[in-house]
């Protein structure tokens, strides 16, 4: 009786400072055999039997009722993590594997939600993707031109990119740079599995590309570059002579093992 006393009044002081009903053993809690989730913000359904399919995991702890859980204003079972990388968590507790979309960004976030969860068998399935990304090469190239100053003064100069082209395997080029490739340029036309010198990215910033190829797992190569010394022909209408005069072009090759 006591027991249950204390219990209620934890549960009245929790909820005057907004922090919801907290489920706890004691509290004789029988959970629902469907769950709403609210995880860092973002809602899930899913059933009880998924979330304690693991015997070792902390999910499992805690909708088993050996560790405290809390709930937000509707109820709903509140854990503070990420809410978008836990639809991963659940694939897993699903299915027993997890399926990564192409181009995904975040497998060290996720792996370290899957540490968090105590799921090695979700750690292991991202350090083998990690693992068994196809190796390829990856070429880089941009038409560039040193923008001067007002009145040409030659101390102030600015690196100005027309265009950054992307060279290689098709569906390699489609991992690594996902949403940002422009594939106008050489469109598919029912053949997927083909080389391409033709794609080019949304953006004009190298550096941008050069980070999505290293959190891919490539590694630069070796780099080339060239440049003219001026052109002898009328620049075209509001191109600046000296911007004009000092074009260059460079590539960058990416490798992965």
């Amino acid at each position: 009786m006591a027991d249950q006393q204390r219990g209620v009044a934890l549960a009245a002081l929790l909820a005057q400072f907004g922090l919801g009903r907290l489920s706890a053993t004691m509290s004789g809690c029988d959970f629902p055999s469907v769950i709403e989730l609210n995880i860092g913000g973002v809602l899930y359904t899913t059933t009880l039997k998924t979330l304690i399919s693991q015997p070792d995991s902390q999910l499992h702890a805690i909708f088993t009722g050996r560790e405290p859980v809390t709930q937000d204003a509707k109820g709903r079972y509140f854990l503070d993590r990420d809410g978008v990388l836990f639809r991963y968590v659940l694939d897993f507790l699903r299915d027993g594997t997890v399926v990564l979309p192409e181009c995904f960004r975040e497998r060290e976030r996720l792996r370290r939600e899957a540490e968090k969860y105590l799921l090695p068998g979700l750690v292991e399935a991202i350090s083998n993707d990690i693992r068994n990304r196809a190796p390829g090469v990856i070429t880089v190239g941009y038409r560039g031109s040193f923008q001067f100053g007002k009145d040409g003064l030659a101390d102030v100069k600015f690196r100005k990119l027309s265009r950054i082209l992307v060279c290689g395997r098709v569906p390699l080029c489609r991992d690594v740079f996902g949403e940002t490739l422009n594939e106008s340029r050489d469109p598919d036309h029912g053949v997927s599995e083909r080389y391409t010198s033709r794609f080019f990215l949304k953006h004009s910033f190298l550096e941008q590309a050069f980070d999505m190829l290293i959190e891919q797992g490539f590694k630069l190569a070796g780099s080339c570059g060239s440049g003219t010394a001026g052109n002898a022909a009328e620049p075209k209408p509001g191109v600046d002579t000296e911007e004009n005069r000092w074009n260059h072009y460079n590539e960058f090759v990416f490798v992965r093992d």
